[in-house]
């Protein structure tokens, strides 16, 4: 996979552990794009300590249990990730990093490094497959993906430029429809750890029909 100016080919290629950044309601797919704002003093830090090192971060939902506490006391984090790469960085003169990361595959954590910063690390499993999925799947429904995704479309009457879509390879339409989908953060978790990219589709088909359903549903009550 190539990333930025960098290439990922193997696990030697990839860290054995990370620091992360802990987004709610947020999805990082592998050759998807991520634009973030940084202002918390901690995560400014941990940028500035990605540029001293490999450009890499841990994009990583905060529990679904907000119950959840680690054995340190920190809050507990899901189990697996994305890691990706910082790969456009912009200052806003008023303290904060605009930046766009870009990732390259799903990890799964280990366990936590001792706290030597604000911010946290981890010891992680990296998903090594993510780095040589193909861009065309042929195992995906193309076809059942853009039908929900057209429907979703027309309920909310919104535009998108068809040609362009037409011509995406499969990887980068289902990774970029499920990064899109306005789902909350347990389908977004679900989207992140289905198994392939197949799976992917299907869950992604699933979570719009049933979206659609309830929206015509809804609809069709306030007629009676």
């Amino acid at each position: 996979m190539h990333v930025g100016n960098a290439r990922y080919l193997t696990e030697a290629d990839l860290p054995e552990n990370i620091a992360v950044f802990p987004l709610s309601g947020v999805l990082l797919l592998s050759g998807g794009h991520l634009p973030l704002n940084i202002f918390e003093p901690r995560y400014l830090s941990l940028i500035d300590d990605a540029f001293k090192g490999n450009r890499l971060i841990g994009v990583i939902q905060p529990a679904l249990t907000e119950t959840d506490e680690s054995p340190q006391g920190t809050p507990e984090l899901c189990k697996v990730g994305t890691i990706g790469r910082i790969t456009t960085f912009g200052e806003t003169g008023d303290g904060r990093y605009v930046i766009d990361v870009s990732g390259i595959c799903r990890f799964r954590i280990k366990d936590e490094m001792p706290p030597h910063h604000a911010y946290r690390r981890f010891h992680i499993a990296p998903f090594i497959a993510d780095l040589t999925e193909p861009e065309d799947d042929p195992s995906v429904d193309r076809e059942a993906l853009l039908r929900a995704f057209r429907s979703y479309l027309d309920l909310h009457k919104l535009e998108v430029d068809w040609d362009a879509v037409t011509k995406t390879s499969n990887r980068t339409l289902v990774n970029s429809l499920s990064m899109m989908a306005p789902f909350g953060a347990r389908e977004k978790q679900a989207l992140l750890e289905a198994l392939d990219l197949k799976t992917r589709a299907e869950t992604l088909v699933a979570m719009t029909e049933m979206v659609l359903a309830r929206s015509f549903g809804d609809a069709a009550k306030t007629l009676q």
